[in-house]
């Protein structure tokens, strides 16, 4: 196991009782889509549980914080729990379900967006980086649903969306890990929205198009825009996921299909 840097406990004054807003924990939500969905879930009503390795105290190369993400999200008015986590670490992951519901008493949303991409010709790199990609894209959100869907279902609802990617049918990607990944991630979602029938819905979205974040911008610096879209997007996604029935179930589905729906906003532009 990695070691992670214990959560932040419950808050002065011992445990709150559980709290009639519904809870959303998103992984890898320092930056990027995970840190606009904590922003847009907030706004539209939910408390949040923030997850990812950098923190103020421990920062990545990469800019963003869950400590910043958190800042947003309190200020559309969430009741925010920071939760520095490594998705690789089994039993984090298991001690973060107890942290989660001795603070607020449920999780109504779990949103497996934490992933990696591997760089570089496979067989060029080393099988620890292999191992890299499976261990965060496979095992984390898998050991996410396992600790977490049990009290869903025990509660008798709850909602599990896992992001994938266009890469996961396309090969051309270039980079294999990444596509096993996502591919295997998607035909987990499928599985568990069997096992989990009639009281946790278990869906995917699979991010076909580009979209602008924070580990855009520190790779390609300033470049042409124009053919990215803004994050925004998957909040709307998500959202949209998160208000069907719980008989909706079971599905991959792209921007694209959600965009002839009418669910999501027509084509953005990376601000």
């Amino acid at each position: 196991p990695h070691p992670c840097p214990k959560i932040a406990g419950p808050p002065p004054g011992g445990l709150e009782a559980p709290v009639s807003k519904p809870v959303a924990l998103i992984t890898g939500a320092s930056r990027g889509i995970g840190k606009q969905l904590a922003i847009d879930l907030a706004a539209d009503g939910y408390d949040l549980v923030v997850c990812a390795r950098s923190t103020a105290d421990s920062p990545a190369r990469l800019p963003g914080t869950i400590d910043e993400t958190a800042k947003l999200a309190r200020e559309q008015g969430a009741d925010v729990l920071v939760a520095p986590l490594d998705v690789r670490d089994e039993e984090a992951v298991a001690a973060l379900a107890d942290t989660v519901y001795e603070r607020f008493g449920r999780c109504d949303l779990l949103i497996n967006n934490a992933a990696v991409g591997v760089p570089g010709a496979t067989l060029e790199n080393s099988t620890k980086r292999w191992r890299l990609a499976t261990d965060i894209n496979i095992h984390g959100p898998f050991y996410l649903i396992y600790y977490f869907c049990p009290r869903m279902r025990e509660a008798g609802e709850g909602r599990v969306i896992n992001i994938s990617s266009g890469a996961s049918v396309n090969p051309g990607f270039r980079r294999i890990s990444y596509t096993t990944t996502k591919r295997a991630l998607e035909a987990m979602t499928e599985g568990f929205a069997i096992e989990l029938e009639d009281s946790v819905a278990v869906n995917c979205i699979r991010l076909e198009l580009g979209v602008w974040t924070e580990g855009y911008a520190f790779t390609l610096g300033d470049v042409d825009r124009s053919d990215f879209e803004d994050p925004v997007i998957m909040s709307d996604a998500v959202l949209w996921m998160a208000k069907q029935p719980l008989d909706y179930t079971g599905q991959v589905v792209t921007i694209a299909d959600l965009r002839e729906q009418g669910a999501v906003r027509p084509k953005t532009t990376a601000g």
